[in-house]
C-alpha cells in the first residue's frame, strides 16, 4: 500500500461527493450561514430518513456539539420523517425515540421503527419507507470493510440503489490489512454516481473555507501545514478510546480531524514519506495522573501513546507536521492548524470552541485576528447534503459536499501510515536499547 502513490486510484468528482479530483473543493464562506438564521427548506412533502446507530454522535451527549438529528431537525423541519433506527441495542434506541416523541419534534418520530440490523428494516418496509438519505452514526470499528455484518456501506448501495449516504469519520478502526477494502467502498460509490458526504465537519467551517478562500484568491501555493492537537484526557471516561485494539488509537479515532484538515490544504500525503514517533505509556515522560480509566485493564501492547509526532512530503513538495497530546486535563482541548505559503501565514485555533484565524500577509507583519461567532460547521455539513440530495441548483457553487468517501479513505490511509510509523521507530529504539544492555552486560562478564 505504502509504496503505491495516491495519485494513481484517484477518482474524479463533481460537488455531489460521489468521488474526488485532485482539486479540494469549497464553498464561498460569506454562504454559511449560522443555524438559527437559516429557514427550514421548503416544500411539502416528506423526505424520509433512515439513521443507522442510537449513539451519542446521532443523538447528542454532554461531552460535544455533536447531535446530527437536532441539525436534520432544524434543515427539514416538518418535512423530516425519521423512517427508521438501526441499532443491536433495541433497548436504547426505543429511549431515545421516547425522548424525541416527548418533544417539539414529535411529527418527525412518532412513525420511527427500530431494527436491529438494516436488512431487518429491509424484509419489513413498505414503498412508502424508502428513505432518501441514510445517516450512519454506528461505531467505526463495524463499518468500512466488505467483511459481512461491518459492510454497511456496500449493503446500502446494494438495498438503496440511488439513495445518498452521510458516513461518520474515521471511515473505519479496523486492521490496517482491511484498509483496501475501504478503497473498493470507495470506487464502488463512484461508480454508483451515489450522493454521499463523510463527517469532517471541520471543513465546513467558516474559518476554514475563508483560508481556502484566501488561497484561491491570491493563487498561493501551499508551502507547509503545522497541525497539533491536545486532547483533555481527564474528560474521556470510555474504555475503547484508550485500547488500541478497540478504537485504532489517538490518531486516528481523534487526531484524523486535523490529518484530514492538513490534507485539505496540503494535498495529497506521499505516504511513504511518513515518519513518526510516540511517547508511550510506560516512559516516565508518559504517567499521567488523572486517568478515569483503569488502565491496567487493557493489555499492555493495546495502551494508547500519550504524545505522536509525525512529519510527511506532500506529493507537491510541501510539508506537513502533526502532533497528537494526551496531556491536558479539565474539559477543553487545545487544536491549532496553521498554514504557510510565500508571505501569508494562516493560522486556525480552537476550531471546536470558537474558531479564531489569526492572518499575516505581504506588507504587514502584524496578525490580524478574525472571529466567527455561531458558526456551526456540522449544521453546514447537514445543510449542503441535504441541498444537494434535493437538488437546488439556482447556484451550483452554493452548496459542495467537502468531504467524499475517497477522499476520506485517504486521511484514514494517512492515520495508519502514522501509527505504523510510530511503531516502527518504537520498536528500533526497543531494539536499540536491548542490544546496548546485552553488549554491556557481556563486556561486564569478559571483565570479570
Amino acid at each position: 500500500m505504502a509504496n503505491r502513490r495516491p495519485s494513481e486510484r484517484r477518482l474524479s468528482s463533481d460537488r455531489r461527493g460521489s468521488g474526488m479530483s485532485s482539486r479540494r473543493p469549497s464553498i464561498d464562506p460569506w454562504r454559511l450561514i449560522p443555524m438559527d438564521k437559516a429557514s427550514h427548506i421548503s416544500g411539502s412533502d416528506d423526505f424520509n430518513v433512515l439513521f443507522v446507530g442510537a449513539g451519542n454522535i446521532m443523538f447528542g451527549s454532554d461531552e460535544g456539539p455533536w447531535n446530527h438529528s437536532f441539525r436534520f431537525e432544524h434543515k427539514l423541519g416538518r418535512r423530516l420523517k425519521v423512517v427508521a433506527l438501526i441499532d443491536p441495542a433495541i433497548e436504547r434506541a426505543t429511549a431515545v425515540l421516547q425522548k424525541k416523541c416527548d418533544s417539539f419534534v414529535v411529527s418527525a418520530y412518532q412513525d420511527t421503527r427500530v431494527f436491529k440490523t438494516l436488512e431487518d428494516f429491509v424484509k419489513n418496509m413498505s414503498p412508502k419507507d424508502r428513505p432518501r438519505a441514510v445517516i450512519v452514526g454506528s461505531p467505526p470499528m463495524f463499518r468500512g470493510t466488505l467483511i459481512p455484518g461491518r459492510d454497511i456501506e456496500m449493503q446500502i448501495l446494494k438495498f438503496f440503489p440511488g439513495v445518498a449516504m452521510f458516513i461518520e469519520k474515521p471511515i473505519a478502526t479496523g486492521p490496517h490489512h482491511e484498509m483496501e477494502d475501504g478503497f473498493t467502498i470507495a470506487k464502488a460509490i463512484y461508480d454508483s454516481k451515489t450522493i454521499c458526504s463523510v463527517g469532517y465537519m471541520l471543513r465546513y467551517l467558516k474559518a476554514v473555507q475563508m483560508m481556502k478562500h484566501i488561497i484561491e484568491e491570491n493563487n498561493l501555493t501551499v508551502m507547509a501545514t503545522i497541525a497539533r492537537y491536545a486532547c483533555a484526557y481527564e474528560a474521556i471516561a470510555k474504555p475503547d478510546w484508550w485500547d488500541k485494539s478497540k478504537s485504532a488509537g489517538p490518531v486516528i479515532e481523534q487526531g484524523t480531524h486535523f490529518c484530514d484538515l492538513s490534507r485539505y490544504f496540503g494535498g495529497e500525503v506521499d505516504i511513504s514519506t511518513v515518519n513518526a514517533h510516540s511517547l508511550e505509556w510506560d516512559e516516565n515522560a508518559g504517567q499521567l495522573s488523572k486517568m478515569t480509566v483503569d488502565e491496567t485493564k487493557i493489555t499492555p501492547e493495546n495502551r494508547i501513546p500519550r504524545v505522536t509526532s509525525a512529519t510527511w512530503k506532500y506529493e507537491s513538495g510541501a510539508v506537513g507536521s502533526f502532533t497528537h497530546v494526551v496531556a491536558l486535563q479539565g474539559t477543553n482541548y487545545s487544536c491549532e492548524l496553521e498554514v504557510y505559503a510565500d508571505g501569508y501565514s494562516l493560522k486556525l485555533v480552537n476550531p471546536y470552541v470558537q474558531p479564531t484565524l489569526y492572518m499575516r500577509k505581504p506588507g504587514d507583519d502584524h496578525e490580524q485576528m478574525l472571529t466567527f461567532p455561531d458558526d456551526d460547521p456540522f449544521f453546514s455539513e447537514v445543510s449542503n447534503l441535504i441541498d444537494i440530495i434535493e437538488d437546488i441548483e439556482e447556484d451550483p457553487e452554493a452548496a459542495q459536499i467537502l468531504s467524499t468517501y475517497d477522499d476520506a479513505v485517504r486521511t484514514y490511509e494517512l492515520t495508519w501510515a502514522i501509527r505504523e510509523a510510530t511503531e516502527r521507530s518504537r520498536a528500533a529504539k526497543l531494539k536499540a536499547s536491548n542490544e546496548a544492555g546485552k553488549a554491556q552486560r557481556e563486556a561486564a562478564a569478559g571483565g570479570a
